[in-house]
């Protein structure tokens, strides 16, 4: 499960983001309200987490938005406030749930999987490409009878490609979704990264390849496309 936490007390969002990588979910953290709804209008998360209070925009601005662009990714409401009044204007700008600070850990875990399963959601279990399988729960890649484990940031850089197949994914992207838009990742952790999986990718036998497009990207293929 892949989820946006959209908090501007970065302490709190560090810790948030702790709790639900303790559950083996897939965790992106950013500090504003545009940021938030920049990064939730991909539609790529099984849930969003966001504050009330944020610089840019306010958590209601950031729901009615992307309610308006048809993203039906639920949303789960934090605040410090308490009144009824907060709640209803949360709930009518189109979030899905709401929980006041200081709440319990477990709370929030189980209120995420409340929420995916109203969506109906799927979970996956894997990412396939070609002969080559990205197991989701363990991190570890596959082909055939013979699997390795990546690391956090590897797995992260491996699942990016996989969910965008064929298409070029920037580095520039890469950065911002695996290092966090305020790091001073650059080019070349890109590229250490990229060696290590093309490493474990020959390790394990895969027919699969991660492509460089010269000045735009990598993409997955295979020896024949080459």
């Amino acid at each position: 499960m892949r989820i946006l936490v959209v908090e501007d007390e970065k302490r709190l969002a560090d810790a948030l983001t702790q709790i639900m990588r303790e559950q083996k979910y897939t965790v992106d953290a950013v500090y504003d309200g545009e940021d938030g709804y920049q990064y939730a209008l991909t539609g790529d998360y099984d849930a969003v987490v966001l504050d009330v209070m944020l610089p840019k925009r306010d958590g209601y601005e950031v729901v009615r938005a992307l309610r308006r662009e048809k993203i039906a990714t639920p949303v789960l409401m934090l605040t410090a406030r308490d009144e009824l009044e907060s709640k209803i204007a949360g709930l009518d700008c189109g979030a899905d749930d709401y929980m006041t600070k200081p709440f319990a850990p477990e709370e929030l875990t189980a209120r995420i999987r409340a929420l995916t399963r109203r969506q109906g959601e799927v979970l996956l279990e894997e990412l396939s490409f070609e002969d080559t399988a990205l197991e989701l729960g363990t991190g570890d890649l596959r082909c055939g009878q013979k699997r390795v484990h990546l690391s956090f940031k590897e797995f992260e850089v491996m699942r990016l490609l996989m969910l965008s197949q064929n298409a070029i994914v920037p580095k520039e992207q890469l950065i911002v979704k695996v290092w966090g838009p305020e790091s001073d990742a650059e080019d070349n952790n890109v590229e250490a990264y990229i060696s290590f999986l093309r490493k474990k990718l020959f390790f394990i036998g895969s027919k699969i390849t991660i492509q460089t497009v010269r000045k735009l990207g990598y993409r997955l293929g295979t020896e024949q496309d080459a």
